[in-house]
Parts: structure tokens; C-alpha cells; sequence
């Protein structure tokens, strides 16, 4: 069988859950579904992670991966062609460019201040906070578990375990807690 018609064979079977989650729009029922979804084993669920995300992400190219136990917290995000994102990851408002590869259990936040505090030291729901798009550039490696909160330029690297608190440029380097570009 074709890597094309088994394409089309998972979104005619995601297209139930697409057209609930209202393309994206119904962000209750979107999480419901991209939960459910990053659960199924095996390359059925990598073919249906990815349908179900070009029906509803603001961009998503059928030509990447997303695999098991991975999911997009938010709508707002556009994964480019050829991306590979690893097991156990949780990705927020983020536009991901060609080619990047992100290993497993990374997170990627909608930017670093979706809490805030009130007068009295409280902290506040998401709903109060303020997102921004994480853009992670073209032919990137994300190391297992990091914590990216702020731009990664072009062919950057980002070690394991790193917490980007700060932007990557291009072309280079950033490891550690909070990441620090490496000479």
C-alpha cells in the first residue's frame, strides 16, 4: 500500500474528530481529541497524529512525524515539512521550520508568562496569562527533555535538558539550566 493512500485512509478516519473539534477552533474538543490520538500505538497512530493535525493546526505537512504519547496543547502551532518530533513531548503555540527534529519528552510553552501573579502573590490561570508563538527554525535538534520558552534560530542545536529561557540564533549552540550558548 502507498504511503499515500494510507495518507488519505487516516484522515477520511480522523475527519469525524477534525470536523467536531471545529478545524481546531472548539480548543476544549481539539484537546480532547490530540489527547486521545497521541495514545494510539504503532505507525497507525503516527499516520493519524498527523491527519488529525492537518485538519487542525494552522499548518501541518503530512510529510512529518509526531509520535506516541506526543501532542499540541494549542492550535496555533505549524509543523513544516520533514519534521520529526519524538515520543512523550508537549508543544504549545509553535511554528516548527523543515527538517527540525525534536527528541523525546520535550516541552515547548507558549512563551514564559502564561501565569501571572495578582497583587496579593496569586497566581492566576492560563486564561489571564499572556501566549506567544515559539518559533523553532529550520534543520534544529532539540535534545531529549528540554524546556524551550523563547526563539530557536536556524540550524541551532539545543542540548538535553536544556531550558531555553532566552533566543537561540542561528547557527549555534545552547545546553544547560538556563541554556547559555556554547563556544
Amino acid at each position: 500500500m502507498g504511503k499515500r493512500l494510507i495518507q488519505g485512509i487516516a484522515f477520511v478516519l480522523v475527519l469525524p474528530s477534525v470536523l467536531l473539534s471545529g478545524f481546531g477552533r472548539a480548543r476544549m474538543i481539539f484537546c480532547t481529541f490530540a489527547q486521545f490520538y497521541a495514545l494510539v500505538p504503532g505507525v497507525a497512530g503516527d499516520y493519524l497524529r498527523i491527519a488529525f493535525y492537518k485538519g487542525t493546526l494552522e499548518q501541518c505537512s503530512l510529510n512529518s512525524r509526531v509520535s506516541f504519547g506526543t501532542f499540541f496543547a494549542h492550535p496555533e502551532a505549524r509543523v513544516s515539512e520533514g519534521v520529526y518530533i519524538g515520543a512523550y513531548c508537549v508543544l504549545g503555540r509553535v511554528h516548527v521550520g523543515a527538517r527540525t527534529q525534536i527528541a523525546s519528552g520535550v516541552q515547548v510553552l507558549s512563551g514564559k508568562s502564561q501565569h501571572t501573579r495578582d497583587a496579593e502573590g496569586r497566581i492566576s490561570g492560563s486564561e489571564h496569562g499572556a501566549f506567544s508563538t515559539v518559533s523553532i527554525g529550520a534543520d534544529c535538534w532539540i535534545g531529549a527533555a528540554a524546556i524551550v520558552m523563547a526563539d530557536v534560530g536556524d540550524h541551532a542545536t539545543v542540548g538535553a535538558g536544556a531550558v531555553v529561557t532566552k533566543p537561540v540564533p542561528a547557527n549555534s549552540t545552547a545546553a544547560g539550566n538556563p541554556a547559555r550558548l556554547l563556544a
